[in-house]
């Protein structure tokens, strides 16, 4: 769903873009598409990653 993701990112940014900035460039809309992608990769990866694994605490001896 990674492709799927970017272009829904891209699409959200650019209707974001046209809401606050009806005159909006050519260059701004490509930034703002390029922007949208990126961001949602980045989102993406963060979200997958696993969290590592707790320490076992070294406070706690055995007497």
């Amino acid at each position: 769903m990674g492709l799927l993701n970017e272009i829904i990112g891209a699409v959200v940014a650019e209707e974001a873009l046209k809401k606050v900035d009806p005159d909006a460039g050519l260059i701004k809309e490509g930034l703002a598409i390029i922007a949208g992608a990126e961001g949602e990769k980045m989102l993406e990866e963060k979200l997958s990653e696993t969290p590592a694994a707790p320490a076992a605490d070294a406070d706690t001896t055995q007497s």
